[in-house]
């Protein structure tokens, strides 16, 4: 097996860029997808639990983000290796180890599964729950900002030729060819 190419966006874009562009994006998906459900549900009225309700969720919404990339590995019957550490005592960071190489569709499936788990049925409960549309409006935006990372790498993944095999890198990827 050949390295095709090494994905590390960290060392292309710089952290300070992608967390700039992933707020941006977090914050413009709250503004385009708030507007047509306030639109929609105009005579709804807002139920508040607090604040205390919503820190909590937004603090958790990191840790389900990557837990909705362990399903997809799940469910294709991929080893994981699971390793979580507490930072500054408060925080849960979880960490992700596949123990083996993956198809390109499964590494795309994979990148996927929090914008398949987490979005779309968001999108399908705040038009449901018509009282809490604005948080899950929220955690929606939030989720797109957290998968912006994940949709470069879809991006670059789908240049890869048919028949890779993707390898996790420390610092992202390894695009693998025979």
């Amino acid at each position: 097996m050949n390295c095709w190419k090494t994905i590390n966006l960290t060392r292309e874009f710089g952290i300070n860029r992608i967390y700039l562009i992933s707020s941006i994006l977090g914050l413009l998906s709250f503004v385009f997808l708030y507007l047509p459900f306030s639109i929609i549900h105009q005579s709804a009225e807002l139920k508040d639990h607090g604040l205390l309700p919503l820190l909590v969720g937004l603090i958790l919404l990191p840790m389900i983000h990557k837990l909705m990339h362990i399903l997809p590995l799940i469910l294709a019957h991929k080893s994981i290796k699971l390793k979580c550490q507490m930072s500054k005592g408060i925080f849960p960071i979880l960490t992700i180890l596949k123990k083996t190489k993956m198809s390109k569709k499964t590494s795309i499936f994979t990148l996927l599964g929090p914008t398949l788990f987490i979005t779309v049925p968001g999108l399908i409960s705040s038009y449901l729950f018509v009282e809490y549309y604005a948080y899950f409006i929220l955690f929606i935006s939030v989720n797109i900002g957290l998968s912006f990372t994940d949709f470069i790498y879809i991006g670059k993944l789908c240049k890869a030729p048919k028949k890779c095999v993707i390898e996790n890198a420390k610092d992202g990827y390894d695009i693998l060819v025979k």
